[in-house]
């Protein structure tokens, strides 16, 4: 199976046996997902995010899952001046039925390497854990520029390369379940998740040396955090079920396109596309930028 194919593959299999995982906690002010969205993306609080998203009139979610964020950008907007579109390769259809209550949303199936023209133009575009799954993540950003209005804003995140042993584990641990089902994918990825929570239960504060050859930084680490950090992810999260917690480690691992970039890679992206840099937040696991389309 092509990577392509696999990735899709996962994306489905994911969503249409976990309809709606994490969805709660992404919309619930106050939850770690809902604020490492609003922090990465430099919004201070709710209210911030409300200002920002208050003169949008069209926005696109493009990659948009089960809809989860599709769901945060209606409830911070007023749905008489907003239209929001979600467009998905796989969980259109998901979203589509997560949302059938809400006013001024549509759904489309869409590859974002594909024609977007048919969409429209948008003031503002989040793509955010997206275009890293995408065969040419730079072509699916520029095909999102071509249909953003002029003064209009991009907002995207994408995996940044982590530590070397981090990424040795990482593609050792992808490459070994690949070509496994989503059920016995899972089942590994329920042990990855077992680490995680075992680690996170020792509750283990320690101070850490700098070891500058594995791009270990020097600080006070929470043990699980730091074999999260720079050894492997095991992704642990109390607000989540167990079964949430095992979809995200699934999510990391079995999708075969996974690329990582630099930051200066990134902003590259955005000079080539004549957008202005607006935010850009870089973490451990990610680069969050966003940039504004020069009239």
């Amino acid at each position: 199976m092509s990577d392509s194919c696999n990735t899709k593959k996962s994306f489905h299999d994911k969503w249409s046996n976990n309809e709606n995982c994490a969805f709660e906690s992404t919309i619930t002010e106050g939850s770690d997902i809902f604020q490492w969205i609003l922090s990465r993306n430099g919004f201070d609080s709710p209210d911030a995010l409300r200002r920002f998203l208050s003169d949008k009139k069209s926005i696109l979610d493009a990659g948009c899952g089960n809809g989860r964020v599709t769901a945060l950008l209606r409830k911070y907007t007023d749905p008489d001046k907003t239209h929001i579109m979600g467009v998905d390769l796989v969980a259109a259809d998901i979203a589509r039925k997560n949302l059938q209550d809400s006013i001024n949303i549509s759904f489309a199936d869409k590859d974002l390497l594909g024609d977007l023209s048919d969409l429209g133009r948008f003031d503002f575009i989040y793509c955010q854990e997206v275009l890293h799954h995408t065969s040419d993540p730079a072509r699916a950003f520029s095909n999102l520029t071509s249909i953003l209005e002029d003064g209009g804003e991009i907002a995207i995140y994408v995996y940044k390369q982590k530590a070397p042993v981090r990424e040795f584990v990482d593609d050792f641990v992808r490459e070994r379940i690949a070509g496994l089902s989503y059920e016995d994918a899972l089942k590994a990825c329920e042990q990855i998740t077992a680490l995680g929570k075992a680690l996170s239960a020792l509750d283990v504060k320690f101070q850490a040396p700098a070891v500058d050859i594995l791009d270990i930084e020097a600080g006070e680490y929470d043990l699980q955090r730091f074999i999260y950090h720079f050894f492997m992810k095991c992704f642990w999260n109390p607000e989540l079920s167990e079964q949430e917690n095992i979809v995200i480690n699934y999510d990391w691992y079995h999708p075969q396109l996974c690329s990582r970039h630099r930051l200066e890679e990134i902003r590259k992206w955005f000079r080539n596309a004549k957008l202005k840099i607006t935010h850009e937040f870089v973490d451990h696991y990610g680069i969050t930028m966003r940039g504004k389309k020069v009239e």
